[in-house]
């Protein structure tokens, strides 16, 4: 009796595994149940990453300020570049900061395969989680950092330096939503290309190095003839650090229809770069 009753009891299953109908199909709610796992790979990525230097979380403030140092000497003191008469090293430090961000979303995305290959073939978890854990934990590099370009901010506006901040402020988030989309898109292209080509993940932080210079962090797109911009607004990130420095600084040419080509160019490249990301994560562990 006690058996007949046992296999009368319905069972209560923890995973139900679906077929995958589409590659961009992605299960949000599968990784808001991992959301502690989330926490967990921000909480290590996050000490991790300075635990073992003297200074230690103060390299998140001594990066922007010896960069900007830098940038100030030598593109605005030597070069005579233009900063839309904004103070050098105000201007250096926004789209440094900006920069930043993205940077670290798109190095961090781009190693997601072959930092984890050890994890990701002995445990299942949505391997999405990895890419989304990196954007928060650049975010919280990127709040620090924020809050000593503020306090500098601040303290040059009371000195009376021509800083007109504006009031498209309140959109800077929708900017960071931008950024993350990128960087953990073309990471997921890389990361996902790495598997089988070695030369790209070399090639990363080259090919950083060249966007940065296309993307208006030490000069303005002012300082570009007319004719010539709609190039450099291919790049989704011209129109982002130039909102970031038109909203802070008063500084930059910002058109809506740059913001909307940027933002449409951004979405496409996380589409897609997820798309590559779930296509290879089928089979990596048998080619990396």
């Amino acid at each position: 009796m006690n058996q007949d009753a046992s296999l009368e009891t319905p069972q209560r299953w923890t995973k139900v595994i679906e077929p995958q109908h589409s590659l961009l199909q992605i299960n949000w709610k599968e990784i808001w149940q991992y959301r502690d796992l989330i926490y967990l790979l921000v909480k290590r990525d996050f000490t991790a990453q300075y635990k073992q230097t003297i200074l230690g979380p103060l390299w998140f403030l001594i990066q922007p300020i010896l960069s900007s140092s830098i940038f100030t000497i030598i593109f605005s003191s030597i070069a005579g570049l233009s900063t839309d008469k904004v103070p050098p090293f105000l201007f250096y430090m926004c789209g440094l900061v900006a920069w930043g961000y993205f940077s670290d979303c798109l190095t961090k995305s781009a190693g997601t395969f072959s930092s984890n290959a050890s994890i990701f073939s002995k445990v299942y978890f949505p391997r999405l989680t990895v890419p989304i854990a990196n954007a928060i934990t650049n975010l919280l590099t990127f709040g620090i950092q924020l809050g000593l370009f503020l306090v500098i901010w601040v303290a040059v506006i009371l000195k009376g330096a021509p800083v007109h901040p504006q009031f498209a402020i309140v959109f800077v988030p929708l900017l960071l939503l931008q950024m993350a989309l990128l960087g953990i898109g073309v990471g997921c292209f890389i990361s996902s290309f790495t598997t089988r080509y070695k030369d790209f993940s070399l090639l990363v932080g080259f090919g950083v190095q060249l966007w940065m210079y296309a993307s208006c962090v030490f000069y303005p797109l002012s300082s570009v003839q007319e004719k010539w911009r709609w190039i450099l607004v291919l790049n989704p990130m011209v129109p982002i650090i130039e909102g970031f420095r038109y909203a802070f600084l008063g500084a930059g040419i910002v058109e809506r229809w740059q913001l909307g080509v940027g933002f449409g160019m951004s979405c496409l490249i996380f589409l897609g770069g997820v798309m590559v990301f779930r296509h290879v994560e089928r089979t990596f562990s048998d080619t990396i």
